[in-house]
């Protein structure tokens, strides 16, 4: 199916560019959202009409998603979720947790303006991309740890292992694995078995 796009969409064309599109996403994103109107004669002659507030209402959002922009450029957000000794979360970070912090925190960014192909489901730094309009992306940095204390250490750059996070960086105090070590074919082995 041609549509004329009403604005301009990623990897897709600008507006007021005509444009073949599958007829599914024609019928089920862009023509309810208002984003395009199919290409004929008397919607070419509606788009011609309404140009000029078309391009002023996109340079509005523009303008706005730039402001929102600038407020989130280098922003990093701390997230604390339980993780398993090598790191792995219980769970995820996904791209509607990152925009409900965002939100909480008073930026108007939607869920899907969130860049997040698969969800995060380990501890670490990550860095994730904002796409607040076709023509504003920004990037943050997401410290996703066990506790806020993890958090900062990876955040001054300190290389955690799993014993330090959980046992605490002095390891005289709780040894990991908590037996004995036993070497292969001393008396030790004769004991145990």
């Amino acid at each position: 199916m041609e549509v004329i796009l009403l604005e301009r969409i990623a990897r897709l064309g600008g507006l007021g560019e005509t444009v073949r599109v599958r007829d599914g996403f024609a019928r089920n994103y862009l023509l309810p959202t208002g984003r395009a109107l199919r290409a004929n004669d008397a919607n070419r002659a509606k788009f011609e009409s309404q140009k000029a507030q078309l391009v002023a209402r996109n340079e509005e959002r523009r303008t706005e998603a730039q402001g929102v922009a600038d407020q989130l450029n280098g922003l990093r957000l701390v997230i604390v979720r339980s993780a398993g000794e090598t790191g792995q979360l219980y769970g995820s970070v996904s791209a509607r947790d990152i925009a409900d912090i965002l939100k909480e925190q008073g930026y108007q960014v939607n869920r899907n303006s969130v860049e997040l192909n698969v969800p995060i489901k380990a501890i670490g730094i990550h860095t994730v991309k904002l796409a607040l309009h076709a023509e504003v992306q920004v990037s943050i940095e997401v410290n996703v740890a066990r506790s806020q204390d993890e958090a900062e250490r990876q955040a001054r750059g300190e290389t955690l292992n799993s014993a330090d996070a959980i046992y605490g960086a002095n390891e005289d105090e709780i040894v990991p694995g908590g037996g004995e070590f036993f070497e292969e074919g001393g008396e030790e082995d004769e004991d145990r078995a």
